[in-house]
């Protein structure tokens, strides 16, 4: 444990200005985010809207599906950074645009989030690769994702303690109105971020695009489909399964055990400390039993939880569930990114991330309208039951076929220097797995 540390912190120290602003920025940001996604959906149900939970849904992500491309090929011409910038000023606005609790400024706030989140996740995968040395990238995507997973959990923390005693004190006697004190802070939180980003050095990608070999229409370089295609499919899959469950967990457990918003809040921070600390010692693991088979050992082993996390009456059981299976699921993803690289060239990079965030989205357009439909035909937990049955065969596909098409070139994988993105299911920068 001390020489994995000591690894750390050897290579922390190795890190350029630029990567280690970007871990602030991912502290910052990483903050007003996943109080989003922890409490927007409570807030929904607060004000009496929590039948447009799926809907919505998939309008934020029908507009992140809509703007993965247009935003990798502005990223190559204007820079990484800039396009951050746009990304979290549409963030910071969404936000504010929740607050009155007006339907059609919520569908504007979502649509707005929606774009500026995912403008965000397609360019900071290629800005990171562009900003580390390859021998530092597996300890550097492990460190940012724990990160990440960590500020979630003193947000959620903090945040949902802050905004109720705030609530109270002003006198905001409203079912709704701890969720939008938190919104205004997550709104500050926002803007704090897109000042980190300006300190950031002014970029453009060192590779020039257009004399790249496959290049094609709209800035897109992709010399090998079938290699894209093994790249995308799994995760469009994990996507599918995830985005029909992971983001109405919240709803799920306050309305199982009557937890109210600390409480909540407090169960998802103890998710993201397992998280972190699996995320930490993952690379050992794959050092251990190279990269992909340490993604699929730990992804496998986290769908029995799933069942766990789904039927069991006891919240203690649940919780304990939810931290091991979160922790599992989400270990392997900073791995991938690292494998990734090995596996396409640098004037790919933001290709290959537009391609999985495309993906992502389209399974979380398409996975909400799904739950929706089961709680509105069979009920509250009887929908919920058909959910946690489809996510574990959609979990279990995805690492199957990993294991099946990457196991041969694990162990001889180079350290490349190219990164493709593997989402994590709830955000870091973005949802938890």
């Amino acid at each position: 444990m001390s020489g994995a540390l000591t690894r750390y912190i050897r290579t922390f120290t190795g890190f350029n200005r630029d990567a280690r602003l970007f871990l602030l920025t991912t502290v910052i940001y990483g903050a007003a985010l996943s109080l989003y996604w922890i409490d927007f959906n409570l807030y929904l149900e607060s004000i009496g809207l929590g039948s447009l939970i799926g809907l919505m849904l998939s309008a934020s992500m029908l507009a992140g599906f809509l703007v993965a491309i247009p935003a990798s090929a502005l990223s190559d011409r204007f820079g990484r950074r800039a396009l951050m910038a746009a990304g979290m000023t549409l963030v910071a606005l969404a936000l504010l645009a929740f607050l009155p609790g007006q339907r059609a400024l919520l569908f504007i706030g979502v649509l707005a989030l929606g774009a500026g989140s995912q403008i965000v996740g397609v360019v900071q995968i290629p800005f990171i690769a562009e900003h580390t040395l390859p021998e530092q990238r597996n300890e550097y995507f492990s460190l940012w994702a724990a990160v990440g997973f960590l500020t979630t959990l003193v947000s959620a923390v903090v945040g949902g303690a802050v905004a109720q005693t705030l609530a109270d004190r002003l006198g905001l006697g409203s079912a709704s109105a701890p969720y939008q004190v938190l919104l205004v802070g997550v709104a500050i939180l926002g803007v704090f971020a897109l000042g980190t980003v300006y300190l950031l050095t002014n970029d453009r990608p060192a590779v020039d695009r257009e004399r790249t070999p496959g290049s094609g229409r709209f800035g897109l370089v992709i010399s090998d489909r079938k290699l894209f295609f093994r790249l995308l499919l799994p995760g469009f899959l994990t996507s599918l399964g995830a985005g029909q469950l992971i983001p109405f967990l919240n709803v799920f457990i306050e309305k199982k055990f009557g937890l109210d918003l600390a409480a909540v809040n407090a169960v998802f921070a103890v998710a993201s400390l397992g998280t972190a600390v699996a995320i930490l010692a993952q690379p050992a693991v794959a050092r251990r039993f190279g990269r992909i088979g340490s993604i699929v050992l730990v992804q496998g082993a986290s769908i029995p939880f799933i069942v766990v996390l789904g039927f069991s009456p006891v919240l203690w059981t649940v919780v304990a569930a939810l931290a091991v299976r979160n922790s599992l699921m989400n270990a392997g993803s900073p791995i991938f990114d690292a494998f990734s690289m090995d596996r396409v060239s640098p004037g790919e990079r933001a290709t290959l991330a537009a391609g999985m965030t495309l993906l992502w989205n389209l399974g979380w357009v398409i996975a909400p309208i799904y739950y929706s439909v089961l709680r509105d035909t069979l009920g509250f937990y009887p929908g919920f039951a058909v959910d946690f049955v489809t996510i574990i065969v959609m979990y279990t596909i995805a690492t199957s076929l990993l294991w099946h098409w990457f196991r041969d070139t694990d162990r001889t994988a180079a350290r490349g220097d190219v990164v493709a993105p593997v989402p994590i299911e709830a955000p870091v920068l973005v949802e938890h797995a």
